[in-house]
């Protein structure tokens, strides 16, 4: 990934589509779980841990929005994002909310508050991935906040879900249950594309090679935080049997 070459947007796209499909789709975490390899204890570890995830993201997006200028083409794509984790006002599609169908499916009998938060305390590694996000904006220009929303995360959010909702459907975890994989499911097909798309008709605009390396190191930066999470987990999940 070093010697990558970036004349135009598209190479900042095609450089990070490499660095997912190696640390995303070739890691351990996607690679296991595909495999049907992990044990209950481990995919309930799992679920429990991506619920903190899940419910902490608006507060991601929100930083991000406090990086943005007032200006409307710039924060508003990251609104719409955020409105999508609300479920754009309908009852029970908020993310928070249609991420328990998932949880309550692989872990029935999940000890969760008034406000669906779990009794486990949150793992190293989700609030590691969490306070490096926030703590990015605090410090990011526009172009990069725009870049780590959308090159760091959407650009390839709804492959890396829908994997792992096609995954949480191997006959090794349904044998005793159903899992419902709807939340992963309206990721990969409905929301993630758009997020996308209103980030990139932004960022396509800066054609310059210091943007366009800006673009990139941002987007690698993000995007290798959010997979040493899942590799953490993984550590996690393993230790879990040993």
């Amino acid at each position: 990934m070093e010697s990558v070459v970036l004349r135009s947007y598209a190479d900042v796209e095609r450089a990070v589509e490499a660095l997912v499909e190696e640390e995303f789709f070739n890691g351990a975490f996607l690679q296991t779980l595909g495999a049907g390899a992990y044990s209950y204890a481990q995919i309930r570890h799992f679920a429990l841990q991506y619920a903190y995830y899940s419910r902490n993201f608006p507060r991601v997006l929100g930083a991000a929005i406090s990086a943005m200028p007032p200006i409307d083409t710039w924060w508003v794509p990251i609104a719409d994002n955020l409105w999508d984790e609300a479920g754009r006002g309908e009852p029970g599609r908020a993310h928070e909310k249609l991420y328990l169908t998932f949880l309550r499916s692989v872990v029935p009998d999940a000890r969760l508050d008034a406000n669906g938060i779990p009794d486990e305390p949150m793992s190293p590694a989700v609030q590691k991935a969490i306070d490096t996000f926030i703590d990015f904006f605090r410090h990011a220009s526009p172009l990069q906040a725009m870049a780590a929303v959308g090159l760091g995360s959407e650009m390839f959010a709804g492959a890396v879900m829908g994997r792992i909702g096609q995954y949480f459907q191997h006959p090794a975890y349904n044998r005793d249950r159903v899992i419902d994989v709807r939340f992963w499911q309206v990721h990969a097909d409905e929301h993630e594309p758009r997020h996308y798309q209103l980030c990139k008709d932004v960022l396509q605009s800066f054609t310059s090679p210091d943007d366009l390396k800006t673009m990139y190191e941002t987007g690698k930066f993000i995007a290798q935080s959010e997979a040493r999470m899942y590799q953490e987990l993984h550590e996690e999940m393993m230790r879990l049997e040993g």
